[in-house]
């Protein structure tokens, strides 16, 4: 055991609670919790690894083939809950309460295309609950939406967070009476299924597309003509199955079958029906007009007679020939305060709509209100989301502490109570470790704890070539929790006593906590992210790491060790850090504190990181969307144009200040990769440092 391991365990004054057994580990984890405000409700997930050297891919053109990551896990990961009573948006049309949405559920979330966002069907991928300080956000259309401090929301000025402060460390985009939401409005109250409902909802499918007789007419062998028939014959099973239902609730019971088989571009028609003189009489009786309807009578109706006689092709509207239908759907859409008109064709036989009118502000109010059995009738897929509801913020209030719920979907984005709501990002190598995507990637850390014993068992082998290896390539080493556990130090004396060149890349000034360590590799070198000097730009895209300011003056100081130090420029990100004036007085200070290299990483986007990065955009700079939606519109790299536009930036300026180029500032392929593939032929470029 390393001469420190006693030191950094002698620190680590919590006891473990409890254990737990995780994938690709054979022990179980010990959880330990810290007594500081930094770690409040968070648990460390101490394991054992067996192997802490992790080759890099022989394809990569990274300058060296080995790294080491003792973290797993983020404690600065957001969490984006909301109440668990708030509806969302099935894909069906229908709404269901946060808290009993389904992992694989269908719902609605919405993507950029063009210059527009648009509703698309998308997928529950994880779901959990946690507690959190919560607020209530009420709108002026009265919409009410309950969600944590972190949670954002989809506004005319891009997402903006619940809370936030203009100055000091809690600086971000949130949410003020002047900003107004994106989405439809505020969802209505779906009908409640009464024996109304049912008769009325039965009256208007049944008249729109049933067929209800008694006729009499002579039969050989029969003492009477008499002939009694009901049929409802339907492309859609959805409303069929409805109708069935509410008959046989009546004790109307109904033969299903085949009307009409499918052929050429005919989908095939199934019905019900019955011949019995009783049950047709009852059916006659049942879809009898009124005299006095009440509101769920109306709400049913309409629901029945859209199944029927609607349609959903960017409107909503009904239609009919018959006048007294005509009058009866008029007079339920004025009883629930629906605007429409009636638009006559030229149709020999008296045709006419009945458009609803209002947008899909109403559209979707008509559909919750009513409630039809046909989902493909429902759909709002691919349509624009334009805000015509009055979603101005009136205020903000907190609430205290909540049970709160959030999810993860495909889009990264869900409609909550008819506005668009962000969600959490899936990390997948927390999923791979049976936790969940969202709280736990925050709250949920592993330590490998015997990374420096490990670290020096491997690099002490025989067989071991003394290659360089390299930190800070995925996640940073030196965040915070690594003032408790210390395991950095062993890691160092490890490769000292082997002879093995390494290097570090962070963004945290903590390293000069192992400087002495440093000066004793034999071939050591240090790098620190800058990515900008912008006091606005730095606490909107890295609020929670060091200020650039004290990472300069931690080059400086690794400097003057005799430690070589040099700074990477990353990521460069067009419009944002990449003006002559920033980069040049980037490379200025860093020339002033003796950086022995500089280099330059265009901004890339791959996976999951694109979404992150593109929802931060939009509430951070707007005006630049359209420009990155360009810049990265073939996949996950900026055009080579742009890339060579940056690198020389840098080497103009690199030439004024004496500075050379960093070795691991590496192109990226000439080629450009297809959107999301991992490119094997091509050389991949390299590990960006987080951006969030």
């Amino acid at each position: 055991m390393c001469e420190h391991a006693f030191v950094r365990w002698d620190k680590l004054k919590v006891e473990s609670e409890e254990s737990r057994a995780l994938p690709g580990y054979r022990e179980p984890a010990a959880i330990r919790t810290f007594d500081a405000p930094e770690a409040l409700d968070v648990r460390f997930y101490e394991v054992q690894a067996k192997s802490i050297l992790n080759r890099v891919p022989k394809a990569s053109r990274m300058p060296f083939r080995w790294t080491i990551n003792p973290y797993r896990g983020c404690t600065h990961a957001c969490t984006y809950c909301a109440d668990p009573d708030t509806p969302i948006l099935l894909a069906d049309g229908r709404t269901r309460r946060l808290s009993d949405l389904q992992v694989g559920e269908a719902i609605y979330g919405t993507v950029a295309r063009g210059s527009y966002r648009r509703y698309v069907r998308t997928e529950v991928l994880a779901h959990w609950p946690t507690v959190k300080d919560a607020y209530r956000v009420t709108l002026e259309d009265g919409t009410e939406l309950v969600a944590s401090g972190d949670h954002r929301f989809l506004s005319d000025r891009g997402w903006k967070y619940v809370t936030g402060t203009e100055q000091g460390s809690g600086r971000r985009p949130h949410l003020t009476t002047n900003n107004k939401l994106m989405g439809v409005g505020r969802f209505a109250t779906e009908p409640e299924v009464t024996p109304d409902y049912r008769q009325g909802y039965l009256c208007g499918v049944i008249r729109g597309d049933g067929h209800v007789g008694s006729y009499s007419y002579d039969r050989v062998g029969r003492a009477h003509g008499d002939v009694h028939r009901f049929r409802l014959a339907l492309t859609d099973l959805d409303a069929l199955r409805r109708a069935r239902n509410y008959l046989d609730r009546l004790d109307l019971s109904t033969d299903q079958f085949l009307f009409q088989a499918a052929g050429g571009d005919r989908r095939s028609i199934q019905a019900i029906r019955t011949s019995a003189r009783d049950k047709v009489a009852a059916i006659r009786e049942l879809i009898r007009w009124p005299r006095s309807p009440g509101l769920d009578w109306c709400k049913g109706f309409l629901a029945g007679i859209f199944d029927a006689e609607g349609s959903n092709g960017g409107v909503v509207r009904i239609a009919n020939t018959d006048d007294e239908i005509i009058a009866w759907i008029e007079y339920g859409l004025r009883r629930l305060g629906f605007p429409h008109v009636v638009d006559r064709t030229r149709h020999v036989n008296g045709l006419r709509y009945v458009r609803l009118i209002g947008g899909i502000q109403e559209k979707m109010r008509f559909f919750h209100t009513v409630d039809p059995a046909i989902t493909r009738k429902r759909s709002i897929v691919d349509v624009a989301l334009k805000c015509d509801a009055n979603l101005a913020v009136a205020s903000i209030e907190p609430l205290g502490r909540m049970e709160l719920y959030d999810i993860t979907t495909g889009t990264g984005d869900f409609i909550a109570n008819g506005v668009v709501s962000h969600n959490c990002f899936a990390r997948p190598t927390h999923t791979y470790l049976d936790f969940n995507a969202g709280r736990d990637f925050e709250r949920e850390i592993v330590v490998k704890v015997n990374t420096p014993e490990v670290a020096r068992a491997e690099l002490m082998r025989p067989s071991w070539k003394h290659e360089h290896v390299a930190l800070g390539t995925n996640t940073d080493p030196y965040q915070w929790v690594e003032k408790r556990y210390e395991l950095l130090p062993g890691v160092w004396e490890a490769m000292r006593d082997s002879r093995t060149p390494s290097s570090v890349l962070t963004k945290s000034p903590l390293l000069l906590r192992d400087i002495d360590l440093f000066k004793q590799i034999p071939s050591f070198a240090a790098n620190l992210s800058i990515p900008t000097l912008d006091e606005k730009a730095w606490r909107a895209s890295e609020p929670h790491t060091p200020h650039p300011r004290k990472r300069i003056e931690a080059v400086a100081e690794l400097n003057r060790a005799g430690i070589p130090t040099g700074v990477l420029i990353a990521p460069l990100m067009p419009g944002i850090n990449d003006s002559p004036a920033q980069v040049e007085r980037i490379l200025e200070l860093c020339a002033e504190a003796g950086a022995v290299s500089i280099g330059g990483i265009c901004l890339h986007l791959r996976g999951e990181v694109r979404d992150i990065f593109m929802d931060w955009l939009r509430s951070y700079r707007p005006d630049l969307v359209p420009r990155y939606e360009s810049l990265y519109a073939r996949g996950a790299y900026a055009p080579k144009a742009e890339r060579e536009r940056l690198a020389r930036l840098v080497r103009a300026g690199r030439r004024v200040t004496s500075l050379r180029r960093d070795p691991a500032e590496v192109e990226p392929p000439q080629g450009e990769p297809a959107e999301d593939a991992e490119p094997e032929m091509a050389s991949p470029p390299p590990q960006q440092p987080t951006l969030f």
